[in-house]
């Protein structure tokens, strides 16, 4: 095999016991790697008793992979997956950082990980020298403290054994914060100081195992490539097309905090109250003072989009996060009601601190303010804090209730659909009309209402990742934003965003033969391949369980909010029409070989090949029918 190193690591925590394992060349060449092959492998291992599994619980099982062009294309991503604890499917979550470079140089192309430790502790990946080391002294501790103290720590052990081999850059890392530590569904795998693998929740997967970190140092190559020569022309290509990229490389995402709200009226207002804001305050330029790292990229990024915030002045000093991106200028800035980027940078930086998704509990802090804007929750719910728009130390003295999952904060600590049941049921009132998520994930900031932003009618309901914005279902299938486009770069592992143009997309096809040695086609992939990974995704949101299922009669819809006609802005009075929605959720069936139910047919799943999940979903057929 080429561009992978062949091996895996599986590491039983309850025992403590660590193995290496082997794939087969046919799995690989069928799931690839990262979100494809992480669905195989927990399918085939908890596909039978999927429904019964709590993925908080010890049968869950967390997979930490890359894929064959990790290290190759431009741009270092790790895929994090498992059982989802928000939308009890499986979900495929990507971060940026060296630790993937760094696994693959020490010989592995990812980590299994089953059970559950009797005390806290982090795994130490020196090449092929591994170790279970204790946790203990770090558990409870926020990001910085965690990344400075245990950084210290198995640096000088690196140094002891590679002294007089020249410069050691420290071991790259996953971790988790105090949220994952204490099982909030909103929480998420931090790498480096504020990347971060926020979808899906494993955070507390992490924390459930009592698995704080995993450190990775590796200082053998990157594995053989079937042709150096060609490898190295298609890298060159993607690299190109990404400098074209001017306006994002300088700016980043961060461009769109003003833009996708004045210009597109898509970006989240007060809890999606409205999408539409004029506020120049909140421009690029009002957070480009803060940056003091302009060009950042992971390993080997031409596109360098990432930029480094830091405010050394006023009541907010000390805060540091990669500038935020335009999902959290949105989710932890205007939904919020919050329009300085001051505030919405110390926020982000908090949010890291903690070990939190800023996406999923930027979400969950705007409900909870809207429950209480509307007098469903009181001061006195809150343990009397005064949760009014654009009160950043409201909001931030909420989010240390949520990870104390003091008083409220331990409703909400579950996440914004399950918190938003558990007040229905306190209150006497449907909160779930102002929960804006999707299978239990919170939607990213990019609404349709105005119909101006890339996400469309089927986007959401239709995506085996709920509410994730970077895997949204479209038409036609083979789309440039379609989620089959998403799983490749998943299973890749590579950045999206440094695939944006038609050039880079083309040359990924010949890059994947350039590395692996194997020609496969778009058609292969669309009609064949891609479809096999979306089906077990797709398989596992239908048998849920075990605390929520999802009925696709009522759940492949966008939130209740989207009906409701927008009343600000250019775009103003558009809305959701619900019989196009309807429309459109039934031709995406129809094109991804699902019934009139939302079900994989039988016939599509047999020419997949996978017979163990057609059978699986004989229960789900019968009580939808």
């Amino acid at each position: 095999m080429r561009g992978y190193a062949g091996k895996f690591l599986e590491v039983d925590l309850s025992s403590g016991n660590i193995k290496e394992t082997k794939i087969s060349e046919d799995i690989l060449r069928q799931y690839i790697g990262g979100r494809g092959l992480a669905s195989k492998i927990l399918w085939d291992r908890l596909g039978n008793k999927w429904s019964e599994v709590d993925p908080l619980g010890p049968e869950n099982i967390l997979l930490v992979f890359t894929g064959p062009l990790t290290g190759f294309a431009p741009g270092g991503r790790i895929c994090v997956s498992g059982k989802s604890p928000q939308s009890n499917g499986i979900v495929g979550s990507t971060v940026g950082g060296e630790f993937s470079i760094d696994l693959k140089c020490a010989g592995y192309d990812g980590i299994i990980f089953t059970g559950v430790a009797d005390k806290p502790v982090y795994l130490l990946i020196k090449d092929s020298d591994i170790e279970l080391r204790d946790a203990s002294h770090i558990w409870g501790k926020g990001a910085r403290e965690t990344v400075l103290t245990l950084v210290k720590e198995v640096r000088k052990r690196f140094e002891d054994k590679y002294r007089g081999r020249g410069l050691l850059k420290e071991p790259s890392m996953l971790y988790i914060g105090p949220a994952g530590e204490r099982l909030c569904r909103t929480s998420a795998v931090l790498a480096k100081w504020s990347h971060a693998a926020g979808y899906g929740g494993y955070g507390a997967v992490m924390g459930s195992k009592r698995l704080k970190a995993i450190f990775a140092k590796g200082t053998n190559p990157l594995p053989e490539v079937h042709d150096v020569e060609k490898t190295m022309e298609y890298i060159n290509r993607i690299i190109k097309a990404c400098l074209k990229a001017e306006y994002f490389r300088r700016w980043g995402t961060g461009s769109a905090g003003y833009t996708v709200g004045a210009e597109l009226s898509s970006e989240p207002i007060m809890n999606w109250q409205e999408e539409w804001h004029d506020e120049k305050s909140f421009g690029v330029d009002k957070f480009e003072p803060f940056w003091v790292k302009k060009f950042w990229g992971d390993y080997g990024c031409a596109t360098t989009c990432l930029k480094l915030a830091v405010i050394n002045f006023g009541s907010f000093k000390g805060s540091i996060t990669d500038n935020p991106d335009y999902e959290n200028q949105a989710y932890l800035g205007t939904n919020l009601g919050i329009f300085k980027p001051e505030e919405n940078i110390y926020l982000t930086a908090l949010i890291d601190e903690l070990g939190f998704c800023g996406i999923q509990t930027g979400n969950l802090l705007s409900f909870t303010a809207e429950l209480y804007q509307r007098g469903i929750l009181t001061k006195e719910d809150l343990g009397g804090i005064e949760l009014n728009w654009g009160d950043v130390k409201a909001f931030s003295d909420l989010l240390k209730m949520i990870v104390e999952r003091r008083g409220i904060g331990d409703v909400l600590a579950e996440g914004t659909y399950r918190a938003a049941l558990k007040i229905s049921k306190m209150k006497g009132v449907d909160a779930t009309k102002y929960a804006v998520t999707s299978k239990g994930i919170a939607i990213g900031a990019h609404g349709i209402r105005s119909g101006k932003d890339y996400p469309h009618y089927v986007s959401y309901p239709c995506s085996v990742q709920g509410g994730d914005h970077t895997s949204v279902a479209y038409m036609p299938l083979d789309h440039g934003n379609s989620e089959l486009n998403a799983i490749l770069y998943d299973s890749g592992v590579v950045c999206w965003f440094n695939f944006f143009s038609q050039e880079a997309r083309e040359a990924l096809w010949g890059l994947i033969e350039a590395v692996t040695g194997w020609k496969i086609t778009p058609d292969e992939w669309f009609n064949l391949m891609s479809r096999r990974i979306l089906n077990i995704q797709r398989a596992t949101l239908l048998l849920g369980g075990p605390d929520l299922r999802w009925d696709p009669r009522i759940h492949d819809d966008v939130p209740q909010r989207w009906y409701e006609p927008l009343t600000k802005g250019p775009y103003s009075g558009k809305a959701v029409d619900r019989a196009r929605i309807q429309e459109n959720v039934k031709e995406y069936y129809k094109a991804a070989g699902w019934d009139e139910r939302g079900i994989p047919t039988s016939e599509e799943l047999k020419r997949l090949g996978l017979y163990d999940v057609d059978k699986s979903l004989e229960n789900v057929r019968r009580a939808l029918s």
